[in-house]
């Protein structure tokens, strides 16, 4: 593993041990050349998957995507870390289990709005107003109106 402070192209694991959903298995380094410590993380990978965007492109899946829009859509209401991790790691597997090697970017979104749904209804309206690209203020009021009473947190809206 290379060093991410000195580039250095060998490091030495110092310990390891799973994650708390034991889906991956978090790894402490140190670089051979520098001595700086750090951390990775190592994930089950079942098969190449590629996205299908909704212009016809493709890309490579891409986990740190999810993880990023979960994360925005959750910022600054009190979910927890752990909780956004296990949403994202199930959605992954999801889309790992489909047994397709190419998956729309709409039936990961889809996956995603129902992972929100369960955790947190600001969240999931947030992510659905960019999702389903709200335009108007009436968007929103529509589909909050859909929400109301689902979901935990629902007394915030």
């Amino acid at each position: 593993m290379r060093c991410p402070f000195c580039a250095h192209e060998d490091s030495q694991v110092k310990d390891s041990r799973p994650t708390e959903d034991n889906t991956s298995i978090r790894r402490r380094r140190q670089c051979g050349s520098c001595g700086a410590r750090f951390t990775t993380f190592e994930r089950v990978q079942l098969r190449e998957i590629t996205v299908v965007k909704t212009d016809g492109s493709r890309q490579p899946f891409d986990r740190s995507k999810i993880e990023q829009s979960v994360a925005l859509a959750c910022r600054k209401r009190s979910v927890d870390r752990e909780k956004i991790d296990r949403l994202v790691s199930g959605v992954q597997r999801q889309v790992e289990t489909l047994g397709e090697s190419e998956v729309s970017s709409l039936q990961i979104g889809e996956m995603v709005m129902d992972g929100l749904r369960q955790l947190d209804s600001v969240a999931y309206i947030r992510f659905a107003s960019v999702y389903r690209d709200f335009s108007e203020a009436r968007d929103f009021e529509e589909f909050a109106s859909t929400v109301r009473g689902i979901g935990p947190l629902a007394a915030d809206l």
